[in-house]
């Protein structure tokens, strides 16, 4: 059986790795991307806020020596669902399935202002580049704004907005600074109504200012100023932007999609055309846009995979994945949160504590074990 997965995030890397435990040699994976490293979300602000260097967070896809796996770094450029037949500057690639995990596509041009008078922290590019700016700030006004809906890891902007806080206080210009968070969402966390209420106590405690049901149209470069709707506006020194999410332009051009991203069966991760599938951000199968539902996603897809080989059942997609939230202080809280079809979402709040801060680490850790086969040390700096 010829698989063929595209994109060598979580949903990319989770499902070639059950492949090759289940199947080994059995099944013939083809793994593509057109990186040629693995960064976790969470490693971005770890750089971005000066507690390690990028080297350590890079995970390169050459150590990915697996049984039946094999990984190609080249860029897509056009995907024939129907036919499961994608054409690369590669060569051209041919399967008996073909799995779509190549995420969300980023894009700053999108927000006038933003490229010129912001900085956005959502790629590796982006949140790299601002371990620097951050070092250099003295002090003013940092606005945390989110550009569009949807947009993945929701959690990620609070989060920002506590590292901010801990870093001027460390810096001794949290007086003379002021933070603000400017959301698309109604609450931080809206399927745990106990986690929103835990976050927005802890923004009253350091005086972060939140702005709910809010989206940044734009920025002005020459006033400093955030442009939100009915014209309002706010006034910033740095502004650090979650960026416009759209999905990849080679799978927009590939017919799959409905709306600007690709539809799935959201029990099976099925597309409508048979033999493909699609997990993770790509989708809009209807969790959140998180590495940790992608890996959920491909494990379901992984399960079909290998009952198909057996001739066996396979299971369904429960729409269960678990957040850790940073909320300064080296604390970190958890979310367990389910998203089902047809159901009110709802999760339950791990109050933050340190070990939940040691079993994030050790959640990175076991993933790299995993789908890299090595230890993961992380460098402080």
């Amino acid at each position: 059986m010829r698989v063929l997965v595209l994109g060598a995030g979580f949903g990319g890397l989770e499902l070639t790795t059950r492949l090759s435990d289940e199947l080994g040699d059995d099944v013939d994976v083809t793994l593509v991307d057109k990186s040629d490293d693995f960064v976790f979300g969470f490693s971005k602000l770890d750089v971005m806020f000066g507690r390690t260097v990028p080297d350590a967070v890079r995970h390169p896809y050459r150590d990915i020596v697996k049984p039946g796996v094999t990984f190609v770094q080249t860029t897509i450029r056009s995907i024939d669902a129907s036919a499961r037949r994608v054409a690369t500057d590669a060569g051209t690639f041919e399967a008996d399935i073909l799995v779509l995990a190549l995420g969300a596509d980023l894009d700053p041009s999108a927000t006038p202002g933003l490229v010129e008078g912001g900085h956005e922290f959502y790629t590796v590019d982006g949140a790299f580049a601002l371990r620097e700016v951050l070092a250099e700030f003295d002090g003013g006004r940092i606005v945390v704004g989110v550009t569009s809906t949807p947009f993945k890891c929701p959690p990620a902007p609070s989060e920002t907005a506590f590292l901010v806080h801990d870093m001027l206080v460390r810096r001794g210009i949290r007086e003379r600074s002021e933070v603000a968070l400017v959301m698309p969402l109604p609450v931080p966390i809206p399927p745990s109504p106990p986690a929103s209420e835990a976050i927005l106590a802890s923004f009253a405690e350091r005086g972060i200012e939140w702005h709910p049901n809010t989206v940044v149209l734009g920025l002005d470069p020459v006033t400093k100023t955030v442009q939100l709707p009915d014209g309002a506006s706010m006034p910033y020194d740095l502004f650090l932007g979650v960026p416009k999410h759209v999905v990849p332009d080679v799978v927009a051009e590939s017919g799959l999609c409905v709306d600007g991203w690709v539809p799935v069966d959201p029990l099976t991760l099925e597309t409508a055309v048979p033999d493909v599938y699609a997990v993770g951000d790509v989708t809009s199968v209807g969790t959140p846009k998180a590495g940790v539902f992608a890996e959920g996603q491909a494990g379901v897809v992984a399960d079909a995979i290998i009952a198909r080989h057996r001739g066996l059942d396979s299971a369904q997609y429960d729409g269960r994945g678990i957040c850790y939230l940073e909320v300064g202080d080296d604390l970190v809280a958890r979310v367990q949160a389910v998203f089902v079809a047809g159901q009110t979402p709802y999760g339950e709040f791990d109050p933050p504590s340190v070990a939940h801060a040691e079993e994030k680490g050790e959640f990175g850790s076991d993933r790299i074990k995993r789908w890299f086969g090595r230890d993961w040390a992380a460098t402080a700096g």
